[in-house]
């Protein structure tokens, strides 16, 4: 054997042993602690991006060499879920990808569940970035370690809830009238301050885009002032300890605006506070320095409650004149098994919905449906038939209103059902 071919033999030894080609990409943080029981959401920084985009996103147990590509990407046989194009709320600036990742209950769940097997009880994010210019695709991971919800994961908001202290899809309430109480029940991970405002739209003001609705965290430094601002209620600033849930109590009532009639909006605005577990270095790009506070990120826009000034009366009027007039089928008619049956009335013009209610005559509900505004017929399913078992049927509409309260209501109405025709 010549000296030659020796070389060209361990050459070829040492390339089938050789590690593969690293990630030209970085992020920051590397690994995070993750909720093992819900959600968790985490502001990442990816640095070194040359003419590359990030298309797609994976959660999964292992990692195998990603060649010929750089780095390394999911074991397809271990990949616990995909980032939802809903959650992926990734933005580049300068040579940076601001990413927000928004890992859903469902992959902590499974990951939990590898553990349990015997498994590693960390899962892998995994990133893909494509070239625009034909470079080789990249893969860059983040080690999320299981943990519980407490002090050392990120502080982060997984879910809020925003309402008045009344049961109705949106409030109507007369001029110069005092609203409601209303607060935010809000889930979190992590603990933290949680700083803020209470702001509200007012009729004929420019609404707000999704983008300003965001925590003010989930957004990259640069546009983190670049957010629509409105008329400012109240401002906020609390402790939450590492519970997981808080009510937040709302804006003094007396400040919320009902002078003019129209639409208002209350926006809960939430600001970027310091928190060691979520803070993100930029340092990892070459587009500057300096770390960013990132406490208080969530992945999806916060609620809006909406409020309606100078709303009509949501009372049912008792006045025979007043109820909704039925067409067919008439008052006792018999109707065939085996027919399509169809129910008919006179439109109502103020009505914004329909609700149709079937029911025997002893007062057993049997179905109820919801028929949009216009609508003057409704044609029950077939089951109708099945569950009124042989009884007799009797029927009504009511006409609602935007708030959801009846405006209009008419007489019960019954039919028969006969197996052919009298």
């Amino acid at each position: 054997m010549t000296i030659r071919s020796l070389t060209i033999g361990w050459f070829a030894v040492a390339l089938s042993v050789a590690p593969p080609l690293r990630s030209q990409i970085r992020v920051n943080p590397t690994g995070v602690n993750v909720n093992t029981q819900g959600a968790t959401t985490v502001f990442l920084t990816y640095g070194g991006l040359r003419s590359q985009v990030a298309v797609e996103a994976f959660w999964c147990a292992s990692l195998i060499s990603a060649t010929p590509a750089r780095g390394s990407r999911c074991n397809p046989a271990t990949i616990f879920g995909r980032l939802p194009i809903r959650y992926d709320l990734s933005k580049s600036s300068a040579g940076l990808l601001n990413d927000v990742m928004s890992i859903p209950a469902s992959v902590a769940r499974r990951a939990y569940q590898d553990a349990e097997r015997g498994n590693t009880s960390s899962f892998y994010y995994v990133r893909r970035f494509v070239s625009s210019t034909g470079a080789a695709d990249e893969y860059v991971a983040v080690t999320c370690r299981l943990a519980g919800g407490g002090a050392r994961v990120p502080f982060a908001l997984t879910d809020v809830a925003v309402s008045f202290d009344v049961q109705t899809p949106v409030l109507f309430v007369e001029p110069d009238a005092t609203v409601p109480t209303l607060d935010a029940e809000i889930a979190y991970n992590g603990t933290g301050r949680l700083r803020g405002r209470w702001e509200v739209v007012l009729p004929g003001d420019e609404r707000p885009a999704t983008n300003d609705l965001l925590t003010e965290a989930t957004l990259p430094p640069e546009a983190r002032g670049t957010q629509r601002r409105y008329t400012e209620l109240q401002r906020f600033n609390v402790f939450l300890p590492p519970t997981g849930r808080v009510v937040l109590p709302g804006p003094d009532v007396t400040r919320i605006p009902t002078t003019v009639e129209g639409t208002y909006l209350i926006l809960l605005r939430i600001e970027a506070t310091d928190d060691k577990e979520a803070d993100s270095d930029r340092s990892v790009g070459t587009a500057g320095a300096g770390v960013v506070h990132s406490g208080a990120v969530a992945g999806f826009p916060m609620p809006v409650l909406r409020y309606v000034v100078g709303a009509a009366t949501s009372e049912v009027p008792s006045t025979r004149s007043e109820e909704l007039t039925l067409l067919l089928p008439r008052d006792r008619a018999a109707v065939l098994r085996d027919s399509a049956l169809t129910v008919s009335w006179l439109e109502d013009r103020h009505a914004a919905l329909y609700r149709v209610e079937f029911e025997t005559e002893d007062g057993t509900s049997v179905l109820s449906a919801v028929a949009a505004a216009g609508a003057v017929t409704y044609q029950p399913p077939p089951f109708l038939f099945e569950r009124a078992n042989g009884r007799a049927i009797r029927w009504r509409v009511s006409s609602l209103g935007f708030n959801g309260a009846a405006l209009r209501r008419s007489r019960w109405r019954t039919f028969n059902f006969a197996s052919r025709a009298p």
